[in-house]
């Protein structure tokens, strides 16, 4: 059911893309390169490099369908290798100087030997394109059965044309965690070489109760340098 449930959301995604001409539809895509693939303050390939690339599809009255794909690497036993993530929402202008993004997005990692796919449900609110308060919330938190809700607050800086700084303060509560969940902070650096192509430099920290929850290997201060672009 879950296969089948992949297979419809890409033919789904596919069929859009055909008819965007007709449709009106925007598409965009990105590709990053990245030392290691840290996700909420934790790292998502053993600190190893991640190749990820994303494919958008954006309507003309804010709804939009989005999938995208990450090497990985998880415990030995779990045979994971890659994540998809398939993503349904709707961004638009709210009041003012405010947008509102909300989504479904679904995790899925195919070449997983235990089932590790879960959904959550995301809304990300924005001001002046530079401040955000962002929540996800799902009753089935990193593929397991417990709540969680993540929260996170952050901030961008543009410093000059080509250079900007983001720094970004989280905290995910997980139901069954030591301590209730774990905070994290992220601070990064963004330069535009060439339009369209970004290098990034973050750091990310994260207390002990991350620490505990996924191994000084994934979580605790760590370094990240990646090459990105969008299209």
């Amino acid at each position: 059911m879950e296969t089948r449930r992949a297979s419809l959301c890409l033919a789904t995604l596919v069929a859009l893309a055909a008819s965007a001409d007709a449709l009106a539809i925007d598409t965009s895509g990105s590709a990053v390169l990245t030392s290691d693939y840290v996700w909420r303050g934790s790292s998502q390939s053993q600190g190893d490099a991640a190749i990820q690339a994303g494919f958008r599809l954006a309507g003309a009255y804010g709804a939009y369908a989005a999938v995208s794909g990450s090497s990985v690497e998880f415990a030995p036993e779990t045979h994971a290798s890659s994540e998809l993530d398939f993503i349904v929402g709707w961004n638009g202008k709210l009041a003012g100087a405010w947008t509102l993004d909300a989504n479904l997005l679904h995790y899925r990692y195919p070449a997983t030997t235990v089932d590790l796919n879960w959904t959550e449900l995301n809304t990300t609110l924005t001001w002046k394109d530079n401040y955000w308060l962002s929540l996800g919330w799902s009753p089935q938190a990193l593929g397991t059965t417990q709540d969680g809700l993540y929260s996170q607050l952050g901030v961008r800086v543009p410093v000059s044309p080509q250079l900007r700084l983001e720094a970004a303060a989280g905290w995910y509560q997980l139901q069954d965690a030591a301590g209730g969940g774990y905070a994290h902070g992220q601070l990064s650096a963004i330069w535009s070489v060439a339009a369209p192509v970004e290098l990034r430099l973050s750091g990310h920290f994260t207390d002990q109760h991350a620490r505990e929850l996924f191994g000084d290997n994934a979580a605790g201060t760590r370094w990240e340098a990646a090459v990105q672009a969008s299209f």
